[in-house]
């Protein structure tokens, strides 16, 4: 049961919360129309409407708020990876269902700008190169954990399992590359296309010795 001193702390994190959403609201905005170079706290915190004290508060550098951007991004598609990537009798079409949703993922608007945000700052700036990096790693980790099982079940030759995830989220990066270069946006049943493609070539690679 709630009691009254309770309350004021859920308000009190409740609030913080909000506080938070809307310094990444305001960040990610700020990221992709500016840039990482072009994006200063001070900036964040008047349109916040508060001090750079506050903000600091709650991101101790620019760097890891952009860290914090990067994954609000990201963290609801890996949630439903992490859902997706159940151990499964049928394995062509979890791989099928994955290269769909991932090739839906990285040829989104959103996804599209981070990566032109990206390629465009790592030079000088490597710590966003190295912070972007690890969003691919973190889901080829699900993939491979997931290719483990199939292949200790006999659902799939014997390999490196991280390598193998390696394979199929390359195999689903043409569409995006296109975009990256100034071509047309990806159509739905160009996604289906390619991700039916993409995890055909992967089956056969990986078809059980």
């Amino acid at each position: 049961m709630q009691t009254e001193t309770d309350k004021p702390c859920g308000k009190r994190e409740a609030r913080k919360q909000d506080r938070q959403q809307a310094i990444l609201a305001i960040a990610q905005r700020s990221f992709l129309e500016h840039g990482y170079a072009g994006t200063s706290m001070s900036a964040i915190a008047a349109e916040l409407g508060g001090s750079k004290a506050t903000l600091w508060r709650y991101f101790r550098s620019k760097e890891a708020l952009f860290e914090a951007v990067v994954d609000e991004a990201t963290s609801a598609y890996r949630r439903q990876v992490a859902d997706l990537l159940r151990p499964s009798s049928d394995v062509r079409a979890t791989v099928l269902a994955f290269a769909r949703g991932f090739l839906t993922k990285i040829v989104s608007r959103e996804a599209c700008q981070l990566h032109r945000l990206v390629a465009a700052e790592a030079g000088r700036s490597p710590e966003v190169g190295a912070i972007f990096a690890r969003v691919p790693q973190r889901t080829r980790q699900l993939l491979a954990d997931f290719f483990t099982g199939a292949m200790a079940a006999g659902q799939l030759r014997r390999g490196d399992p991280l390598a193998a995830a390696q394979v199929l989220t390359y195999l689903c990066m043409g569409l995006q590359q296109r975009i990256l270069w100034g071509g047309p946006d990806a159509t739905a049943a160009e996604v289906e296309a390619e991700a039916h493609n993409a995890t055909e070539i992967f089956l056969r690679a990986y078809a059980p010795e």
